[in-house]
């Protein structure tokens, strides 16, 4: 086991004929390159969300509207259960689906959810 740490050398940053890099050096790089990984994984996370939202998000035909839909319609939806769907139906009519959250009918969380599948048309249809 080594205990003169002058012996250790940086494992990052150095090539073959070159240096060894000093401390100072040697953490610089290592935070760089943590970073970098970092940048890289908040990268491919951010694009990855966005191609699932986009890909589960319903079609503007498809979306249950939330002043006519029955609570067993409602209960279609990804995450609404049928006390939510319950909720819903009682507190009718929205004039947005944000209602849902402005009047505390659901939570921001089930909002979040469910909004890219949910309308509030205010005439019948």
């Amino acid at each position: 086991m080594r205990t003169d740490s002058s012996e250790v050398l940086c494992p990052l940053g150095t090539l073959a004929g070159e240096s060894a890099l000093d401390d100072n050096e040697c953490l610089m790089n290592r935070r760089q390159f943590v970073a970098g990984l970092w940048a890289a994984l908040a990268a491919m996370t951010a694009s990855g969300l966005a191609a699932q939202s986009k890909a589960t998000a319903a079609s503007p035909e498809i979306r249950v509207d939330l002043n006519h839909a029955s609570i067993d319609e409602l209960m279609k939806v990804p995450g609404i259960t049928r006390s939510w769907a319950g909720r819903i139906v009682r507190f009718r009519p929205y004039r947005a689906k944000s209602d849902l959250v402005d009047h505390g009918v659901v939570t921001t969380e089930l909002y979040n959810r469910i909004k890219d599948y949910v309308i509030a048309h205010r005439d019948m249809q």
